[in-house]
């Protein structure tokens, strides 16, 4: 499986592909408010880059569980020098911009990022998809059980993974019909899913990554990591570590992430056991 974002290819039977988390929010759970000022934002996004990262996912609207939706104007204002600047440093930079609304998503390719990352995948903004289509960029659709103000009220599923399974399936299916060539599914650990939820999606990735997409992994920090090991966000790392080389293991080849230089190490050694197996 082949993944190509501007000039970049993977081969992602063994390669891996590390995004840096960048978070211009006050309220996200981990580093919430750390980098609202866009002189700090871009020096974290640039030793991101230094320690390993493949490219920085860019958001400007918390979506943790509980949080209120932001207008358009604010999310872009918090955005635009972050991605100007960042831009202004290295041209070459991949960014990624994490966005639920259309017209925010427009505004950043135009600007220089280079991935749309929905965490409604194309559902809470309908004008979503024939937008990315229309961009002609790479668009990772995630699942998330709900808005995030509301969705760990009692989320239930019958089954977990195969209820996440197919609504991503159908969401790509719909971004190919629309025009869109280069897709990736996250299954939206901790979007609407309780500790056992998580962990049941967990177990049954590869049914999501049999099918047939690169798969991205967004288990950094999380709740899911806390409940387990009764860590606060910061001293999460080993937790999601684990949780993430588990994923690996199940086929996700992408993954977002906080701390970008365990996890550049984390994926050396992944990547050197598969290669071992193919060779044996």
């Amino acid at each position: 499986m082949i993944l190509t974002v501007r000039e970049k290819t993977w081969n992602l039977d063994s390669d891996f592909i590390i995004l840096g988390i960048l978070n211009v929010t006050p309220d996200s759970f981990s580093d919430g408010g750390k980098f609202l000022d866009p002189e700090k934002a871009i020096h974290h996004g640039l030793q991101l880059i230094k320690q390993g990262a493949d490219w920085l996912d860019i958001g400007a609207e918390s979506t943790r569980p509980g949080s209120d939706a932001v207008t358009e104007e604010e999310e872009w204002s918090r955005l635009e020098p972050i991605i100007s600047g960042l831009l202004s440093v290295n041209q070459d930079l991949i960014l990624s911009i994490d966005t639920t609304k259309a017209s925010v998503a427009k505004k950043a390719i135009l600007a220089g990022c280079s991935v749309v990352n929905d965490i409604s995948g194309g559902t809470f903004d309908s004008d979503m998809i024939s937008t990315v289509s229309s961009l002609k960029v790479p668009f990772i659709l995630m699942h998330t059980g709900g808005k995030p103000k509301t969705m760990q009220e009692k989320p239930v599923y019958q089954n977990v993974t195969g209820e996440v399974r197919t609504f991503l399936q159908n969401q790509a299916e719909k971004a190919k019909s629309a025009g869109i060539n280069s897709i990736i599914l996250d299954p939206g650990f901790g979007f609407g899913k309780t500790l056992e939820h998580n962990y049941q999606l967990l177990n049954g990735l590869d049914q999501i990554c049999s099918l047939g997409f690169p798969v991205l992994a967004g288990i950094s920090r999380k709740k899911m990591i806390g409940e387990v090991t009764g860590k606060s966000p910061e001293d999460r790392i080993t937790g999601s570590r684990t949780a993430e080389s588990i994923a690996a293991l199940k086929g996700a080849r992408l993954f977002r992430v906080h701390d970008v230089a365990e996890t550049v190490d984390m994926t050396k050694v992944l990547s050197a056991y598969l290669k071992a197996g193919r060779n044996k």
